[in-house]
């Protein structure tokens, strides 16, 4: 009977604490299957939200924007190296469309964003012969390429009855265009500086925009 009861007693013994250590690993377990369900359903969410909304486009400054379409008019005005009597029209930089990305934009066709605009700056040289303005884009092409700029579009072309000239560069990191064309039309360079679409402050207003103007070198106020 003592046997029986020694037997009974070391039985208990050992198996309350293993039902412990059960219990407490399916604990441990729920705890962490709880985790990884909520890590999936944020991962699920930030996935849906980027499908939803496209990639974000990068915040811009409009008037460092402007600064720079103007410096880069300025270093291609100067590349030109024309003759004093060839002198360039003042220019103004407007800003342009951007639409939603994303399975957003399907919702919004055709319809622009508010917060987000790209820049471009637009000026011209009249009355330039084809020779002036062939030495004069050849300048501009050579610097734009020892600075590591890529060409995107060559719009050298002639017909029977027509002659142009002309080119696009996108700077290193992908970000600006410099678009050069003339035609025998016309008689005109025609020069294009942009900047791509990014997020413009609540609080910026192109109307009146005292950075938008923008004046040659030998012109400047």
């Amino acid at each position: 009977m003592r046997r029986a009861t020694l037997t009974l007693t070391v039985r208990c013994m050992f198996k309350t604490p293993v039902r412990g250590v059960r219990a407490s690993g399916q604990a441990v377990r729920h705890a962490v299957a709880g985790l990884v369900l909520i890590a999936l359903s944020v991962a699920a969410a930030v996935a849906g939200s980027s499908v939803w909304n496209g990639a974000p486009y990068p915040t811009a400054d409009p008037d460092a924007v402007a600064q720079r379409l103007k410096d880069r008019s300025d270093t291609v005005y100067d590349d030109f190296a024309l003759p004093e009597r060839y002198a360039a029209d003042s220019g103004s930089i407007n800003t342009g469309a951007c639409y939603y990305r994303g399975l957003r934009g399907i919702t919004h066709i055709d319809q622009p964003r508010r917060d987000v605009r790209s820049f471009g700056l637009d000026w011209s040289v009249p009355d330039i012969p084809e020779a002036t303005a062939r030495d004069a884009q050849r300048r501009v092409r050579e610097r734009l390429m020892k600075q590591g700029w890529k060409l995107i579009h060559d719009g050298n072309r002639a017909g029977a009855t027509f002659r142009e000239l002309g080119f696009r560069f996108e700077d290193p990191e992908g970000v600006d265009q410099i678009d050069v064309r003339w035609n025998d039309s016309t008689t005109t360079l025609f020069i294009s500086v942009y900047a791509p679409c990014g997020q413009v402050p609540d609080e910026f207003e192109e109307y009146g925009w005292s950075e938008a103007d923008w004046h040659p070198n030998e012109e400047t106020p």
